[in-house]
């Protein structure tokens, strides 16, 4: 039997043939994509005709495409729908694709022809995004360690290859102990909670009966509405505790290993540390900068979060209990609060806010901004809860849309965007193939906190990055940008969400049929920034430890400096880190978010700014601003710096203030 993988692909919007797949025919096409890429790396190297743009650095574009494929396929599959043979091929293909991409950056004569090129680039009358395309490559090249010789060279590589390794094991461990806890509920345990989470929690536990498990939808609810603080407790520490629970499994020293790799790497590359290497190619440019932007937010955010747990303390003693508010009671005594304060009761809410319809309001938005339309499709697709729209703009193919919502025990946790297929118009007229992944809890009908209508807002504000990305070559298309811009437009994509006019239209209740009274409507809005010190201080906290494992020596013991970091910004005892370090994906899964978690700040500061400019014509739906946003970010990709599209787009830089407002922290203390 032919390879699918290997063979034309006569499916739908070119998929991968994800119903013909078996996973032994992966291997078989990641090594003849290695085969083939490898020969055609060799040929450009070895051509005997002199280097031109064409036959070096686009033809370098058009090598991989086998490869690419494949692994377009398998990376699908491994993180939303993982098993253990496919674990097993995770685990195989790492060091060897890293082998593969230090073998094409090391290569002498390669990077030879790159920099011929490089020098004389001024004579060879380049287009500017054939001009941005040879930069790109060339830095690429350089930073992966094109001019190390020798040892050097040699121990570069060792180190990339350990490092991917390290990299999916972390990520493995974590899914593994995730997957591998549940608390079982009988009825009397589950006082307090709404019947959305008791539902939520038979689905989960199927036959077995109600349990609770570490799938944030599901988790996160149950700590905010379990009476039994005993059990909030246990769940709590479980959840906080992924990767730290010794035995096999257990990620501290892997992400110690991985940060003195890491170290070693930015060193032999002369740079001092690893976060003046990473940022180097950032807006944000030097760990000062970084660190700068954290604490003018970190103070407000702090003081906003200590005042809120004096509030939460007092709810806690009143209830008969002694002693300090503890993590796993903030969400819970919270969730009392914002009740009290402002007549809202997320039981309330969540039956508005039904998956389906909050799909339609995305897309409906998408729609009024950019003229998009979205039709459901029937094709092969990985997984039965995958869904798939084809994109259409005025009757044109604009992108093939998956969706994969809910959580499974196959999936790892979070909430990402990925592409099967990119765009670019260099080798064909490629559209792209986007697929946003989330993990809600399923129910019948399927529904979701204002958080979890956030993120799915969030991930198509990725997704649209891709969809309308137009430029020539695939390696600057979409979200290959800058990654302290890259969540620009994920996160101004959010502020549509809370347009009056989409939820109203949208948010219609599961059994009535009833569209969102105004009363509510308005209390709903009116919370937008409640308990936001807690929300900020907890992922500030991850950003400045990540900051500060990357930005000096690396320590021994990662939990010792983590612990050292955050006393020394006194973090509140009732607020633990977002992401601790055991169970931070961001940063130890791979090389993405290291010394990059800082991003999502960095992205907000623009993002308040340019929701502000649409505000500024008094239409949230302005076309004229639409376009620009289109014009100079959305369709951009990587093919100009992100100061210059963003300073396109609004005239100038902005300042932290509208972030500020925007979390309701411009009067903290």
């Amino acid at each position: 039997m032919t390879n699918p993988l290997l063979a034309a692909w006569e499916t739908p919007f070119d998929l991968p043939p994800f119903d013909r797949i078996d996973d032994s025919d992966f291997a078989p096409a990641v090594d003849q994509g290695l085969s083939d890429s490898m020969a055609e790396i060799q040929a450009i190297a070895e051509s005997p005709e002199p280097p031109t743009f064409a036959n070096t650095v686009e033809a370098l574009e058009r090598a991989g495409e086998t490869l690419d494929k494949a692994l377009s396929a398998f990376y699908a599959v491994a993180s939303a729908d993982s098993n253990p043979a496919r674990e097993a091929l995770q685990r195989e293909f790492s060091p060897k694709l890293s082998a593969h991409y230090s073998a094409i950056t090391s290569n002498r004569a390669l990077f030879q022809r790159i920099e011929t090129l490089w020098q004389e680039r001024e004579t060879l009358d380049l287009t500017e995004e054939q001009q941005r395309l040879l930069y790109l490559t060339r830095r690429g090249f350089v930073r992966a360690g094109a001019q190390l010789e020798g040892e050097a060279s040699d121990r570069l590589k060792e180190i990339k290859s350990r490092l991917a390794t390290l990299g999916t094991q972390f990520t493995q461990n974590l899914l593994a102990d995730e997957r591998g806890w549940s608390l079982p509920l009988n009825e009397d345990q589950m006082t307090g909670l709404p019947d959305f989470v008791r539902s939520a929690a038979r689905a989960a536990g199927g036959e077995h009966g109600p349990v609770i498990t570490l799938s944030r939808s599901l988790i996160v609810p149950f700590l905010q509405f379990s009476d039994r603080r005993d059990l909030r407790e246990t769940a709590w520490r479980a959840w906080t505790s992924r990767g730290a629970n010794g035995g096999a499994t257990d990620n501290r020293a892997i992400a110690a290993e991985i940060l003195q790799l890491r170290h070693e790497r930015a060193q032999l590359l002369g740079y001092d540390t690893f976060a003046d290497y990473k940022l180097e190619t950032e807006m944000a440019g030097t760990p000062q900068a970084v660190r700068d932007l954290l604490m003018q937010v970190w103070r407000p955010a702090k003081a906003q979060a200590l005042a809120d747990e004096d509030r939460l303390t007092k709810r806690l003693h009143a209830d008969g209990f002694d002693g300090p508010l503890e993590p796993w009671d903030w969400r819970y005594y919270s969730e009392k609060r914002r009740a009290a304060e402002h007549d809202l009761d997320e039981a309330e809410i969540k039956p508005y806010l039904q998956l389906d319809n909050m799909i339609e309001a995305v897309f409906d938005c998408a729609n009024r901004l950019f003229g998009l339309e979205f039709e459901p499709v029937d094709v092969p697709l990985y997984h039965p809860d995958c869904r798939a729209w084809n994109v259409t703009r005025n009757g044109q193919h604009m992108a093939l849309f998956i969706g994969d919502y809910f959580a499974r025990p196959s999936k790892r946790s979070g909430a990402w965007c990925s592409t099967i297929r990119d765009q670019q118009t260099f080798t064909a007229e490629i559209r792209p193939t986007v697929v946003n992944v989330c993990n809600f809890a399923k129910g019948d009908p399927a529904l979701l906190s204002f958080d979890d209508a956030r993120t799915l807002f969030h991930e198509f504000g990725h997704a649209l990055h891709h969809i309308l990305s137009n430029v020539t070559y695939e390696s600057m298309s979409g979200t290959s940008v800058a990654r302290d811009f890259v969540e620009l437009p994920s996160q101004l994509y959010e502020h549509w969400l809370e347009v009056p006019e989409i939820l109203q239209k949208h948010a219609v209740h599961a059994s009535t049929g009833e569209p969102m009274p105004e009363d509510l409507l308005k209390r709903l809005l009116d919370a937008s920034t409640y308990d936001m010190g807690f929300q900020t201080v907890e992922y500030l906290a991850s950003a400045l430890v990540d900051l500060g494992f990357h930005d000096r020596e690396p320590p021994a013991d990662p939990m010792q400096r983590q612990a050292q970091i955050l006393e020394e910004i006194g973090l509140p005892h009732a607020i633990p880190m977002r992401h601790a370090t055991p169970h931070f994906a961001h940063v130890f899964a791979g090389d993405g978010y290291s010394s990059g978690y800082y991003s999502y700040m960095w992205s907000e500061v623009m993002d308040a700014d340019a929701f502000a400019a649409f505000e500024e014509t008094g239409d949230p739906f302005d076309p004229d601003m639409a376009k620009a946003l289109e014009a100079n970010i959305l369709s951009q990709g990587g093919s100009d710096e992100a100061e210059d599209l963003y300073t396109e787009f609004r005239g100038r830089l902005p300042g932290v203030e509208a972030l500020l407002k925007g979390r309701g922290l411009d009067t903290a203390a």
